[in-house]
C-alpha cells in the first residue's frame, strides 16, 4: 500500500520538473518521495524491529559505523548503515575535519520503524539504513563548508540533504549505487583524488577528456549552465549529461566537462 501511495505522489511531483525545485537544504515532500523511490529501486527492506537490524548486520547488508579520529557517534542506538553510507561518512568526515578543525558528529543512522521518533516522516528511509543525521556545528565556517559540500553532492545526484529544525540536524539520504559509482570515478577516472566538494587533481582527466571531444571549464562566480552552454556552443542538457548533473546548480571553482566539436584548447576559467 505504501509503495502505491509513494508511486502516485512521485508521479504528481515529477510533473513539476527539477527546474522548479531550487536546490537548497530546506527539504520538501518531493525530496522525501525521491529518497523513498531510491530505496524501492534498490529493493531495500524497511526494517521494523531491533531484531531485524541485528539480522541484517549478521547478513552483511548493514555494517558497523564505529567512529574514528574524524567523526564520532552521539546517542546512536543502532550504529550500523549500508556500506555506501559508511564510505560517505568517512570521506566527508576526513575532509570536514581538515577544512574546519573539528570532528563530524553523527546523531542517527539506521532506525527501525518501531524506534522512529514521533515527528519522523512517513516516508523516512532511516529504517533502510541508507540515511545519516549529522550535528549542526556552532561555528559558521564549519556550517558553510558542510552545507556547500552537501549541496554539491546533491547536485551530482548522489545524495539528498535537508537541514532539519526539530531537533536541529542535517538529514542525508545516500543513494548507494550512485554514490559508489561517483566515488569510483573520482578515485580512478580522474587520475587523482577528489574531495566531496569537488576539489580534484584534474590534469589526467583533462588529457583524457580533451581526446574525447571535451574541454574542462572551471566555473566562475556568477556563471550558470546556460552561460557556459552559450559560450561553447552547446546545450544545458549536454552539459548535464556529460557531468552527471541532476540539477542546474553549479558552484564557483567546480570543474565541468564541456562537450565540443573540434579541437579547442582547455579553458580553465583562471
Amino acid at each position: 500500500m505504501l509503495r502505491i501511495v509513494v508511486t502516485v505522489l512521485f508521479l504528481l511531483v515529477a510533473s513539476v520538473g527539477s527546474a522548479a525545485e531550487a536546490q537548497s537544504l530546506k527539504g520538501s515532500t518531493a525530496s522525501m518521495i525521491r529518497q523513498n523511490q531510491v530505496a524501492q529501486e534498490n529493493k531495500f527492506t524497511f526494517l521494523e524491529t531491533p531484531a531485524d537490524v541485528r539480522r541484517f548486520v549478521e547478513a552483511g547488508y548493514l555494517v558497523p559505523v564505529p567512529g574514528n579520529a574524524d567523526y564520532r557517534l552521539h546517542n546512536v542506538p543502532f550504529p550500523y548503515a549500508r556500506p555506501a553510507v559508511k564510505t560517505f561518512i568517512e570521506r566527508l568526515a576526513r575532509q570536514y575535519r581538515a577544512a574546519c578543525g573539528e570532528v563530524l558528529v553523527v546523531t542517527s543512522l539506521t532506525r527501525p520503524t518501531s524506534r522512529q521518533p514521533p515527528n519522523s516522516h512517513a516516508l523516512s528511509v532511516h529504517p533502510t539504513g541508507m540515511a545519516v543525521d549529522l550535528r549542526i556545528s556552532r561555528r559558521a565556517s564549519c556550517r558553510r563548508w558542510l552545507e556547500s559540500t552537501l549541496l554539491h553532492l546533491e547536485g551530482q545526484g548522489v545524495i539528498d540533504a535537508t537541514r532539519e529544525r526539530r531537533p536541529p540536524h542535517y538529514h542525508v539520504a545516500v543513494f548507494p549505487e550512485r554514490y559508489t559509482t561517483y566515488v569510483a570515478l573520482q578515485q580512478g577516472g580522474a587520475g587523482g583524488t577528489e574531495d566531496e566538494g569537488g576539489a580534484v587533481a584534474w590534469r589526467a582527466a583533462e588529457e583524457k577528456a580533451s581526446g574525447e571531444g571535451y574541454i574542462i571549464h572551471r566555473v566562475r562566480a556568477g556563471e550558470t549552465l546556460s552561460h557556459i552552454a552559450r559560450r561553447y556552443g552547446t546545450t544545458v542538457a549536454r552539459l548535464k549529461e556529460a557531468n552527471n548533473l541532476t540539477s542546474s546548480r553549479i558552484l564557483a571553482g567546480q570543474r565541468l566537462k564541456v562537450p565540443v566539436s573540434g579541437s579547442r584548447e582547455s579553458a580553465s576559467g583562471d
